[in-house]
C-alpha cells in the first residue's frame, strides 16, 4: 500500500443479507470485511452464497492500484450492482472468490 493509504480484511461472524426489490440475491454468515482508507466497509460474500443466477455479467471493468481489476455483474434493473475482483492483488488475495454489493445489511 502507499503511505497514507491502507486495507483491511477481516473475517466476520455477521449475519449479512443482499435484498434487491425484494428478493434475496445474497445471504450468508461468514463474510469478509474490507476497510479501505477513504472507502466506507464493504461485505465480500462468497460466491457459493450469492444467487448468480439472477445476475448477468456486464462489460464494465474498473481498476484499483490496490485490490486490482474489477468485474461487474447486473440485474435487469440494476446495471454494475456486484463486483468482484477475479485476480486480485496479492495483498488482498482473500477477496478472491467473493462478490461485492453497494447496499448490504446485517441482519
Amino acid at each position: 500500500m502507499t503511505e497514507g493509504h491502507s486495507i483491511t480484511i477481516e473475517q466476520s461472524a455477521e449475519h449479512v443479507r443482499v435484498v434487491h426489490d425484494g428478493q434475496v440475491l445474497a445471504e450468508s454468515t461468514r463474510p469478509l470485511v474490507l476497510r479501505e482508507t477513504g472507502s466506507p466497509a464493504r461485505y465480500y460474500i462468497p460466491e457459493e452464497d450469492v444467487r448468480t443466477e439472477l445476475l448477468t455479467a456486464s462489460e464494465t471493468q474498473t481498476y484499483c492500484p490496490f485490490k486490482g481489476t474489477a468485474s461487474y455483474w447486473s440485474l435487469p434493473d440494476a446495471p454494475d450492482l456486484v463486483w468482484a475482483y477475479p485476480d486480485p492483488k496479492p495483498e488482498v488475495a482473500e477477496i478472491k472468490g467473493h462478490l461485492c454489493f453497494y447496499e448490504v445489511e446485517a441482519v
